[in-house]
């Protein structure tokens, strides 16, 4: 089925470019995309118009403050998906699907809702609220299974919420010894970690750990008012476990998103003494992880709440393995394997897996499991078969939608 007119929104033109890949896969097949993003620079926006994707600023600004100004904001929005004329509607994160859910009623057009997090619907207030909403979604395509299975619990049936994950570039993501016989890859993975430590400035005999991830502000509303990614976890499990090993080093790769996360990981920093631990460093952004997992032993992601984390599977695909927390999708990412998981905000457990894999470092079985982590993201994690899926919904959908428009007509 060629020539759908799909409109994609988001309520973000910064992160969220794991919607690359679906838009690209569309295009291929013959759809026209249009991608609706706040107004603006942002790297999304920017990586679009690159490839030629067509992008139309939001007349809504994704906030659902009380008052006329919402009204109006998403009245506008209604006028420019008009004016779009879309086949389907696909968006993702909460805020965008609020706002198309509202700006479409009535409109006779296929909504798929692609949940990239569970956080949301850990909030008491929302929760209740959700289980009606997503009626208004043809298709909740959940990006793990645990997010599938908590819309099941709002009632949604099986066959409204597939799995389909966001996938990850596996070529993109792939250590220096991927394409290398078996015989050859310790030789070659050592050359590439020690090349990488020089380069960072990590000495070649420590174990290191890296924690990839944004410090997101704690919310009132969900786990107490701890940060969600479990900074405070890793950094207090890292002083227990260091004290025992000296030759180790945590390496933090990730900013505050927006001044309350930059606020919330000062707090942070000063809290576990950051700046005065020379076995901790902590990065803001990078342009490119490669280099920090090529020089890392061992991934943790410690959250307390999360969808399917692209990180943990790029770490994967680097062959690096991981400890993650027993949070959303975090242990369909991660098997007995290649790795650890424990559970949330389990300062004491997080230690004790730091311990065994540290011991495994010692012996080198570690790297086998990065070896088999690898192999794992090949063959699960590829974005190329996730995006193929997304768009045979999305084509389900837009022949539903044109039934119903010349049903429409009929009448």
């Amino acid at each position: 089925m060629a020539g759908l007119r799909v409109c994609v929104l988001l309520k973000t033109n910064s992160g969220g470019l794991w919607i690359i890949p679906q838009v690209e896969e569309l295009r291929r097949r013959g759809h026209g995309v249009t991608v609706v993003l706040p107004p603006g620079p942002g790297r999304l926006t920017t990586e679009l118009t690159r490839r030629g994707i067509e992008v139309v600023e939001s007349p809504f600004d994704f906030r659902f403050r009380p008052g006329p100004g919402t009204v109006r904001g998403l009245w506008r929005l209604r006028r420019l998906l008009r004016q779009l004329r879309p086949d389907v509607l696909n968006y993702h994160l909460y805020a965008s699907a609020l706002a198309a859910r509202l700006a479409s009623v009535g409109m006779l057009v296929g909504r798929a809702h692609m949940v990239a997090g569970p956080l949301y619907l850990e909030s008491p207030v929302i929760r209740p609220v959700e289980r009606l909403l997503w009626r208004m979604d043809d298709v909740t395509i959940s990006c793990t299974r645990h997010i599938s299975q908590l819309y099941g619990k709002l009632g949604c049936p099986a066959e409204r919420r597939p799995v389909i994950q966001y996938g990850i570039d596996t070529e993109y993501f792939a250590p220096s010894w991927a394409a290398v016989e078996p015989t050859r890859r310790a030789a070659v993975h050592a050359e590439a970690r020690a090349k990488a430590r020089a380069e960072i400035g990590i000495d070649e005999r420590d174990f290191l750990v890296v924690m990839v991830g944004y410090v997101y502000p704690p919310k009132r509303l969900a786990h107490n008012g701890r940060g969600i990614k479990g900074h405070d976890t890793l950094l207090a499990a890292w002083q227990t476990f260091h004290a025992r090993h000296p030759r180790t080093h945590l390496l933090l790769v990730g900013e505050g998103f927006t001044d309350a996360g930059k606020r919330y990981r000062a707090e942070l920093v000063q809290r576990f003494g950051v700046d005065a631990d020379p076995s901790v460093t902590w990065l803001g952004w990078v342009p490119d992880l490669r280099p920090y997992f090529t020089a890392a032993d061992l991934s943790v992601t410690p959250s307390l709440s999360e969808g399917s984390n692209g990180v943990v599977r790029e770490a994967s695909a680097m062959g690096v393995p991981s400890i993650v927390s027993d949070a959303g999708g975090l242990p369909e990412a991660v098997d007995e394997r290649q790795g650890w998981v424990v559970p949330r905000g389990d300062v004491a457990a997080l230690a004790a897996a730091l311990e065994a894999a540290y011991r495994e470092f010692g012996t080198g079985q570690l790297r086998h499991r990065g070896e088999y982590a690898r192999q794992r993201a090949v063959g699960l994690f590829d974005r190329g078969p996730a995006a193929a899926e997304v768009a045979d919904v999305i084509e389900r959908l837009g022949a539903g939608a044109a039934e119903r428009r010349r049903r429409g007509v009929e009448s």
